[in-house]
């Protein structure tokens, strides 16, 4: 199942708008900026820079009238990204440190304190093996979040020095 997102250069749904169902790495040649949205199926990650790059903010089905101040944005989209509905078991090993060194713990769900649940201060590196998950850089899902899909990650240094503290799956029960 694809996403649908239709995007609208001002708040309310105002103005010149973008329908959008798959990932889009800059809406620039569609809109000079863009204020609201409508998620009208599927989940997605929104970046304020092209490219799908810069903060990142999850989006569900629903309507964002003003998404800027709802979110505490400063930017305006610029970038999507549909996350795909998976229905499988969750997966992934966190680090202590970059290059999977350090400590290592194995996850298959939602840890809102990665210090309470491992006694880890932090995590620099890991390996998504199954599922779709988002960490956040503050425990009980808070803060500046990152979206991560199967695949290895062996530094989080490129990502602004990101020290994820928290980390959730995305379910099927989100879309």
């Amino acid at each position: 199942m694809m996403g649908k997102v239709t995007f609208y250069e001002e708040k309310n749904f105002q103005g010149r708008s973008y329908e959008c169902m798959s990932d889009c790495g800059d809406f620039s040649s569609y809109l000079s900026r863009c204020h609201s949205c409508r998620v009208e199926s599927g989940c997605w990650m929104m970046y304020d820079h092209p490219n799908y790059m810069g903060n990142q903010y999850f989006f569900r089905k629903g309507e964002y009238a003003d998404y800027m101040s709802m979110f505490g944005m400063s930017n305006c989209i610029r970038s999507c990204r549909n996350i795909p509905m998976y229905k499988g078991s969750y997966r992934m090993r966190i680090y202590e440190r970059e290059n999977f060194m350090g400590q290592m713990h194995e996850m298959m769900d939602d840890c809102d304190n990665v210090m309470d649940r491992y006694r880890m201060s932090h995590c620099q590196s890991c390996h998504v093996m199954d599922g779709h998950w988002l960490m956040y850089d503050q425990p009980n899902y808070r803060g500046k979040m990152s979206y991560f899909r199967p695949g290895e990650y062996r530094s989080f240094s490129n990502m602004g020095g990101m020290r994820f503290m928290s980390m959730r799956r995305i379910m099927d029960s989100m879309y």
